[in-house]
């Protein structure tokens, strides 16, 4: 199977469900999600790769979940049982795209927790409805698994005047870690998917973990950074560095075992450090639900800022002494 085709109705349903069922069982329950309403939206400003600053409205569609159901995910409590209708996230954009003064935001981001070229997740009464609204920015970014780029993302790019950006869970390079997360996902798939989007003008974000699942917590800050180079090497623009989060049950399994060490405060930080020096990339620290991650109560604050300035400028900012936990 090509590694940038996305993944026909029938290949889904032969990929092995054992691992699927174990992790969908360990769940606590998923609180209701309206389907014709967007569960959320933020504006925020980002660095881009050319040091400019631009503004962007994100919105949190309500849609399908993924298929590929991977150990670490928590998206899956922000979906819909079964999946997309047909019309409802048009209908979700709409309403966000009316209640938003969009006089100086440049970027639209759509996230649905899910995959945008996967017909489950987004209709193509959808797409249409979707790339008419998108006219009005100068980018546009979704998110996709490495395995449904292809094609349809082709066709969108062709479909809006503004510029694309595709935001890819690459997650970690660890050979076994990746091979664990139950993402059916490796490395050549993902470099191929991210040629792909090179070779046609269209930009890749790149989601990194920070405390993947079976890597050693010894060895977790070095593979975060060679994944961070490595996406820098595929000619990511935008690189985010996630914290690995509990709660969906998996994650909390694996701890038991002795498989991972949930990631502190100052791991990211630290690993933000050496991460923002890399040329040819925007590297940031993923800080939603920052305040989950164990840290040190006298400089948590300080710290939060800090590397809320560094996303901001990629300026190398002098360290928090701390004399807790320094």
């Amino acid at each position: 199977m090509s590694p940038s085709r996305a993944l026909s109705e029938s290949e889904r349903s032969s990929l092995p469900s054992g691992a699927d069922r174990r992790i969908r069982s360990l769940r606590p329950p998923k609180p209701f999600v309206d389907p014709d309403r967007a569960h959320g939206s933020l504006i925020e400003r980002e660095r881009r790769p050319d040091g400019t600053l631009e503004t962007a409205l994100t919105v949190f569609l309500s849609g399908a979940e993924c298929p590929f159901t991977c150990a670490f995910c928590d998206l899956w409590q922000w979906t819909i049982d079964g999946p997309a209708r047909p019309g409802a996230l048009t209908r979700q954009l709409e309403a966000v795209v009316a209640a938003t003064d969009l006089a100086n935001i440049q970027r639209l981001k759509l996230y649905n927790a899910s995959n945008f070229f996967d017909s489950h997740a987004v209709p193509a009464e959808d797409v249409d409805g979707i790339a008419a609204l998108a006219r009005g920015f100068r980018s546009v970014t979704v998110e996709s698994h490495a395995g449904t780029i292809g094609e349809k993302t082709l066709a969108f790019s062709r479909r809006i005047p503004a510029r694309l950006e595709v935001a890819v869970g690459l997650e970690t390079i660890h050979p076994v870690a990746l091979a664990s997360l139950n993402k059916r996902l490796d490395v050549g798939r993902f470099d191929a998917a991210a040629r792909l989007l090179r070779d046609n003008g269209i930009d890749l974000r790149v989601f990194v973990l920070l405390g993947a699942p079976y890597v050693p917590a010894a060895d977790s800050r070095e593979w975060t950074l060679r994944t961070v180079e490595h996406a820098v090497e595929q000619g990511a623009s935008v690189i985010s560095i996630i914290p690995l989060r509990g709660g969906n049950g998996e994650m909390e399994r694996l701890q038991g075992l002795g498989e991972l060490v949930p990631p502190t405060l100052r791991d990211l930080e630290t690993v933000l450090d050496e991460a923002v020096r890399f040329a040819g990339a925007v590297v940031t620290a993923d800080l939603w639900d920052v305040e989950r991650l164990p840290a040190c109560e006298l400089c948590c604050k300080e710290r939060f800022e800090r590397m809320r300035r560094i996303n901001l400028t990629g300026a190398m900012l002098p360290p928090v002494e701390c004399v807790e936990c320094d």
